[in-house]
């Protein structure tokens, strides 16, 4: 009988890596197949090795990280052990998270050309085949536009049609939806979903928001844990075996909501998605849900604080720009003292220029900021800095010196603080930091997550009341998203900070600000509640947001008051984690 199995588009057997510059492999005993025509997630804590599994995949390494592989890896029925990394990269295409670190050329058109051009292909096969390419993920009418003019969804489109364009066999997607707004990222896993089924080719996903890819179906959930495979399993069983939390892995909000009412979450529930789940509002699922809802505690009412941070009719536009096109247009709204506020939108919307304006790095067409009552029109920038901290979203990019001690006084130094002042200041704040036993450390010696707190330290010990903190959590895992919110949380509740952070991540939103402001288009559409915000599905679409799953889940089992559901849920999820931090565990899930 003839073998009606697909063809194996990928396969490691036995694989292991280990880099030239590490005492320990990073990679072992790695046994995968992906089949052309699947589709295929793979997730894992940061550290647990699907970079470097994806630099297998495409021929970075070894041919670029440089190490020793054992094992087996073929490629489309070949030895890729034996193939150079062009030879690789026309079988195998890679969209990476940044798009910006993929463009080559001064137009989109001209990028997607790139690899034409390089293989000498005639001009008007060129064009055609450009088109074709472009076509296929809806980016025709905007060849013209160099890069910069693009959005992060545009850019990302040119990236997958320049990688379709040499015909590649297998589609990889690292971390695509690590800088798009939430609409986007849906958007982009449509795009994928489409690509996957039009093309038949095989896709290989690797991403940290599990419960965004899964907007579209996908035959396996591979998790990588300590360089090992841990499970290869079908997303229903995958999200019902509890190996995703012991991990680390942020499962979806509706599956917690589930298990805080109660409810095993089983395969034969069938948990991909939301709209895939086994509920019927007269069953016991949608009951237990009715029960959990009535019995949330009431949510106790505060006095309201005092205002910090007063913007007044804000307005700008870049002076270079001849149109004189309002960036911002007509803002206003007031920040508190002790307030955590999320400022979200689509990517361009003004949140970052926003921001700009706050710090003095700008300086607005019209209208006032009003800071502690005084107007900061004359203030300067490192009298601003002195009361409004800016952390941005790679602490890479703020550290100027090699030591801890030294990157933490910088600031005080540069104000002439004496010495003596100095020492007692930045350990002070290294111990609120929980970075006071590294402070002779070389900085090279902190992980990703340690220098985010180094940077914030190196703003605390100036002792600002407000901090601006770009995308806290962009590109960390559940562990290391909880470690970073819990501290800045701690700080927030232990030293009466005020924080304002600028996110498209929805989970952040909800479980840890208790205001949202929305910006589309330069103006300040709404100032409200994230789990108001985030059932208003006209916001939603004017911002480029996503509707909570926990709104659906509660409209699927026939609840009286969805919205409320969600508030209840955001208000019992935050005691549960604020308990579980208390006593240090690292579980903070039911």
């Amino acid at each position: 009988m003839p073998d009606t199995q697909p063809q194996i588009a990928l396969q490691f057997e036995q694989y292991g890596f280990h880099y030239r510059s590490q005492a320990a492999p990073t990679l072992h005993d790695i046994r995968l197949t992906v089949r052309k025509g699947e589709k295929v997630l793979i997730v894992g804590p940061s550290g647990s090795g699907k970079s470097t599994l994806a630099h297998s995949i495409n021929g970075l390494v070894p041919h670029a990280f440089k190490g020793a592989c054992t094992g087996t890896y073929t490629l489309c029925g070949e030895d890729a052990r034996t193939m150079g990394i062009f030879d690789i990269s026309k079988r195998v295409g890679t969209v990476l998270q940044d798009p910006d670190a993929q463009f080559v050329g001064l137009s989109a058109g001209e990028d997607i050309a790139f690899v034409l051009e390089n293989d000498c292909v005639d001009r008007p096969d060129m064009k055609r085949r450009v088109a074709d390419a472009a076509a296929l993920v809806d980016i025709g009418g905007h060849l013209h536009k160099s890069p910069q003019d693009l959005s992060g969804g545009q850019k990302q489109r040119v990236s997958m049609a320049g990688v379709l364009i040499d015909d590649v066999d297998i589609l990889l997607f690292d971390e695509p939806l690590a800088n798009l707004d939430p609409a986007s990222g849906k958007k982009a896993i449509e795009l994928i979903d489409q690509l996957h089924h039009t093309t038949g080719k095989a896709v290989v996903i690797i991403e940290h928001r599990l419960e965004d890819v899964l907007h579209r179906q996908v035959d396996r959930i591979i998790l990588i844990r300590d360089g090992r495979i841990a499970a290869d399993l079908p997303p229903d069983e995958m999200l019902a075996s509890g190996l995703l939390e012991q991990a680390g892995i942020r499962e979806p909000l509706y599956l917690a909501a589930l298990r805080y009412a109660g409810v095993p979450v089983t395969p034969a529930l069938h948990p991909e998605h939301v709209d895939t789940l086994v509920l019927d509002p007269a069953g016991p699922t949608a009951q237990a849900l009715r029960e959990w809802d009535a019995h949330v505690p009431a949510e106790v009412s505060e006095p309201e604080p005092m205002p910090l941070l007063g913007v007044d009719g804000l307005r700008f536009h870049y002076p270079e720009d001849e149109t004189k096109k309002p960036v911002l247009e007509d803002v206003s709204f007031t920040l508190h003292r002790g307030e955590c506020v999320s400022l979200v939108g689509r990517n361009g919307a003004g949140k970052s220029t926003l921001a700009k304006l706050i710090c003095g790095f700008e300086q607005p067409v019209s209208g006032r900021l009003v800071y502690d009552g005084a107007n900061l029109a004359a203030a300067s920038i490192k009298q601003r800095a002195e009361r409004i901290g800016y952390v941005m979203q790679n602490p890479n990019q703020m550290i100027s010196f090699p030591m801890i001690f030294d990157e933490v006084a910088l600031g005080l130094r540069a104000r002439k603080v004496p010495e003596a002042e100095v020492k007692v200041r930045v350990e002070e704040t290294l111990r609120v930091c929980g970075l006071y036993p590294f402070r002779n450390w070389p900085v090279s010696a902190l992980s990703f997550g340690q220098k985010k707190r180094l940077t914030i330290a190196a703003i605390l010990v100036l002792r600002p009341q407000l901090l601006i903190l770009d995308e806290p959590t962009a590109g960390q895992d559940f562990r290391h998203y909880t470690e970073i919110m819990e501290f800045l949380r701690d700080l927030n509740r232990e030293t009466g900070l005020s924080l304002l952070m600028i996110t498209h991540d929805m989970h952040l939103m909800l479980e840890y600000t208790t205001r949202a402001l929305v910006v589309s288009d330069g103006r300040l559409l709404a100032d409200d509640t994230p789990a108001n915000v985030l059932t208003d599905d006209r916001l939603i679409e004017a911002a480029n947001l996503k509707r909570t799953s926990l709104y659906d889940l509660a409209v699927r089992a026939g609840l009286p008051q969805p919205r409320a559901f969600v508030s209840h849920f955001i208000r019992h999820d935050r005691s549960v984690r604020a308990a579980a931090h208390a006593q240090g565990m690292k579980e903070v899930r039911p």
